[in-house]
């Protein structure tokens, strides 16, 4: 099954998503007051294949030319993919974006936020017409689950819906929904169940990114989990062992979003308070500087050298600023470690073979290494380049490492 198609449960927010009924769905084995509509049914059943082929018709067509586009805490990025046969990054762009307009994953200034897409845009000279943006909010929930017993697809639906209610803590009323069939299996019985993939956000956090880039001028053609769009990027089923899950993370400034697959859809994914940021505040305090005289100190560090061997900067101070690295990390690995644990507690989890780092800090020499220490687990640094060709005009660095949700978002299935 091919990994980048299934775990793209993408634009499922392209035209807002669907909006629930008001009253409170009912699930289909409490509708027996409906007899005659069922009996009435003469069509002959549909197949397994048949149900998941449907359901799969329900993903919007495929673009050959895409711009990926994520919005951080601290910048712009984007990457624009020809999806022509191996997908192939042709153009990467980023700018930095004022403190502000985007905390802890929410839009607070639309009006700021659209200035600042038509000035990179226009700069950059990307294409408006066919663009993906990635969102990354706690406001947002994935689940999978399985029902059993529903065969028609309007019942079914209003199943979901009812499961939704119960399983994610956003009232209908406020939320926007789509669900994608994952599989239908079928037991001795006939009896028919299917593995349903749902994705929940809050209407006001979808509406705020949709009118923002209407007022740029962008034209979304789909709004993607950046969680999705990192294993699209990164989520390398080759690299990890058949009964393990693929581990994938990305350390933002802000915050770090991790994403859990099985090989086949994303089945766990967490947006841990911890990024870049953390490490500046940590070396600013060790210096007694501010927070933006830390981050070229930051830049220069490398974990894999002693403390002594750090440029510019006194023995002394320097092991103070290696501690205050190292006191970080370990605040960040367990968060990790209390995800993980989170996602092994669920039924049908797999074991941890691997975590795949990317963003701009994991960049920091020998960081994968002393995370690997502290968890216990494997952990390296993902290549954003592994799932596309590199274009003419693209250079491969290691600043490429804080695209990959933008390559993702723009990889098409």
């Amino acid at each position: 099954m091919d990994l980048k198609k299934e775990i793209k449960v993408s634009d499922l927010f392209r035209k807002g998503g669907k909006k629930p009924r008001a009253e409170s769905p009912q699930p289909a084995e409490e509708t027996e007051d409906k007899p005659k509509r069922r009996l009435a049914r003469s069509r002959k059943p549909k197949t397994d294949a048949q149900l998941v082929k449907k359901s799969r018709e329900r993903r919007p067509a495929r673009h050959k030319r895409l711009v990926g586009l994520k919005i951080g805490a601290s910048q712009l990025a984007a990457a624009r993919i020809v999806n022509n046969g191996s997908p192939e990054l042709v153009q990467v762009a980023r700018a930095g974006l004022e403190p502000g307009i985007i905390v802890g994953g929410e839009l607070r200034e639309p009006d700021a936020l659209a200035e600042a897409l038509k000035r990179f845009f226009r700069t950059n000279k990307l294409s408006k017409q066919a663009v993906r943006l990635g969102i990354a909010s706690n406001r947002i929930g994935v689940r999978t689950f399985e029902i059993g017993g529903i065969d028609d697809p309007k019942q079914l639906e209003n199943a979901i819906r009812f499961r939704a209610q119960e399983t994610l803590p956003i009232p209908l009323e406020e939320a926007v929904l789509d669900y994608q069939i994952l599989d239908v299996t079928t037991d001795d019985e006939g009896a028919r169940t299917h593995r349903v993939l749902l994705v929940v956000a809050y209407r006001d956090l979808v509406d705020r990114y949709q009118a923002a880039c209407r007022k740029a001028g962008i034209k979304l053609v789909g709004i993607d989990l950046e969680a999705f769009a990192l294993l699209r990027a990164l989520g390398d089923r080759s690299e990890v062992a058949s009964n393990a899950a693929i581990v994938v993370a990305t350390v933002g400034h802000e915050r770090s979003t991790l994403a859990v697959s099985d090989g086949e859809t994303c089945e766990f994914t967490r947006i841990i308070e911890w990024g870049g940021m953390n490490l500046n505040v940590a070396i600013a305090r060790a210096l007694d500087v501010a927070p933006s005289e830390a981050g070229p100190v930051k830049h220069s560090i490398s974990l894999l050298e002693p403390a002594e061997a750090m440029e510019n900067i006194d023995p002394e101070r320097a092991a103070k600023v290696r501690t205050a690295v190292h006191e970080e990390l370990q605040t960040f690995s367990r968060e990790l470690v209390s995800s993980l644990q989170f996602y092994q507690g669920q039924p049908g989890s797999l074991g941890i073979g691997e975590i795949v780092l990317t963003g701009g800090t994991a960049q920091m020499p020998g960081l994968d290494a002393e995370l690997s220490r502290l968890i216990g687990v494997a952990v390296r640094v993902g290549d954003p380049l592994a799932r596309v060709k590199l274009g003419k005009k693209v250079r491969d660095d290691h600043e490429l490492g804080s695209l990959a949700v933008a390559i993702g978002l723009g990889i098409e299935s």
